[in-house]
């Protein structure tokens, strides 16, 4: 039997009736924590066989629903590492109602593994059916939640740059630096907010960050949001609303990690302490505050969405094997050179046969603004259009031809992007950049961080492409070279 996958978009039809109609909009939250009392949590992001001790802060499904006439959309931000296709689709089939749901994490790497891949050992998966179960029920309850405390609404939108907030880990050094911040507050007065928003009802706050909630590091061992929560509740304290953070471009490696961090006494802060991970969640709390000190009104409404599903191959021996010992639990195809069409994997993979997973792409359009929805860990490069032309010839596919840009397809004034959206497929890198054999680009006698957490060479051409094709509606399937 063989599987065919159509892109479906959803568009709204603006009729004069739908035009005049307000934008409600609500906010919500559940905590998501697991307890590692009752039974063993193994964190992700890093290394295996780091088992929870306790918990530090919360981990939470934070949700903001938008309606406008016929139309209403959910999007939810987990504190988690990364959530598969297959929660997003579950998920939405609890959800009648909405025109989408956009599932979402932060990328966390002190939470429970959801992914299969940071367990005891390697050939033991990290998940815990239990808390799944959990976890995508607090998901549907955030929503929910959202949904029911709607009430109409304006925005104002804001940006922020801070270069000195990220550490680009990877040659070329292209760093995605911008923070996009809305604030929803209830229509009266309808202008932009005076500095500070004195004498303004606000409904909720949303903020989008490009960076690894990382820096806790790796030999920490108590569940937490990271640098997140810290941001989270600045805000909540400042503006006392509801506040939705999301995770943007993170390849590359867009980190906080390595980042100069002070204290209020001049003092540097160190990787891996709660002080760091504290102090640089403020940091990014104020440079939220900045974006929102000079916001703008931005209208939110007609909501148009486009959302298109594909096939991407599998390249990756260390996927391929987990795979195969059933570490990686999630629905595999044959790959047939084709990304809109494969046939399902029946029973236990032939680890022979190139292998496959479905995931989608989707953009939403809420009046002036446009928002990306990826479904992993994308380098800047491919969506600033910045891949670096000429190429490093020492590369291992120089001369591949540039994948369109994802900011350059988008014609609004504002643009915002969310990564790890409704999946988590590693990092999406130029095919141009990949660099996994010898001679090394840069002149490297080893090669760098990526690769080995990416699906492979083929996934940054045939995902700039279905999105690129998603809004044009017209479809160049690449060549592999």
């Amino acid at each position: 039997m063989k599987r065919y996958i159509v892109s479906f978009c959803i568009l709204t039809v603006l009729t004069p009736p739908l035009a005049a109609q307000a934008l409600h909009v609500g906010f919500g939250e559940t905590d998501v924590t697991p307890d590692p009392a009752r039974s063993a949590v193994w964190l992700a992001g890093f290394g295996k066989g780091r088992k929870a001790s306790k918990v530090h802060d919360p981990l939470m499904a934070r949700a903001i629903v938008l309606a406008h006439g016929k139309q209403k959309i959910a999007i939810v931000s987990v504190d988690v590492v990364g959530l598969f296709n297959d929660v997003a689709q579950s998920v939405r089939k609890q959800l009648p109602g909405f025109t989408y749901v956009l599932v979402s994490s932060t990328h966390n790497h002190e939470g429970p593994d959801t992914m299969g891949l940071w367990g005891p050992n390697l050939v033991t998966s990290g998940i815990d059916p239990d808390y799944m179960k959990a976890l995508e029920a607090g998901i549907v309850k955030a929503i929910r939640a959202a949904d029911k405390s709607k009430q109409e609404s304006v925005a104002v939108i804001g940006s922020a740059k801070a270069p000195e907030l990220l550490h680009d880990g990877r040659e070329p050094y292209v760093k995605h630096e911008e923070l996009v911040a809305l604030r929803f507050q209830t229509p009266s007065p309808p202008a932009p907010l005076p500095r500070g928003g004195e004498g303004i009802k606000t409904l909720g706050i949303v903020v989008q960050w490009n960076c690894h909630p990382e820096t806790l590091s790796s030999k920490n061992t108590e569940i937490s949001a990271d640098y997140v929560g810290y941001t989270v509740e600045y805000l909540r304290k400042k503006y006392r609303c509801p506040v939705v953070y999301l995770t943007g471009t993170v390849g590359g490696l867009m980190t906080s990690l390595h980042v100069e961090i002070k204290d209020d006494q001049g003092k540097l802060l160190k990787d891996g302490t709660f002080e760091k991970t504290d102090r640089y969640g403020i940091l990014v709390g104020k440079l939220a505050e900045k974006a929102l000190a000079d916001a703008k009104t931005i209208k939110l409404t007609p909501i148009e969405v486009r959302s298109k599903s594909f096939f991407l191959p599998i390249d990756n021996d260390f996927y391929v094997l987990g795979f195969g010992i059933s570490v990686l639990k999630r629905d595999a195809y044959l790959w047939k050179g084709d990304p809109l069409k494969a046939d399902p994997v029946i029973g236990k993979p032939d680890l022979k046969k190139r292998m496959c997973v479905q995931s989608e792409v989707g953009w939403i359009k809420l009046g002036d603004l446009e928002i990306a929805a990826i479904p992993g860990e994308i380098y800047p490069e491919l969506v600033l259009s910045k891949v670096q032309d000429p190429s490093d010839k020492a590369a291992d596919f120089p001369d591949a031809p540039i994948e369109p840009g994802i900011y350059a397809q988008m014609k609004s004034k504002h643009r915002m992007i969310i990564g790890l959206a409704n999946d988590e497929i590693g990092y999406i890198l130029p095919k141009r950049q990949w660099d996994a054999k010898p001679p090394y680009a840069y002149g490297r006698k080893r090669p760098q961080y990526g690769e080995e957490n990416s699906l492979g060479p083929e996934t940054a051409p045939i995902l700039c492409e279905m999105f690129r094709s998603m809004l044009t509606g017209r479809a160049q399937v690449p060549n592999e070279r």
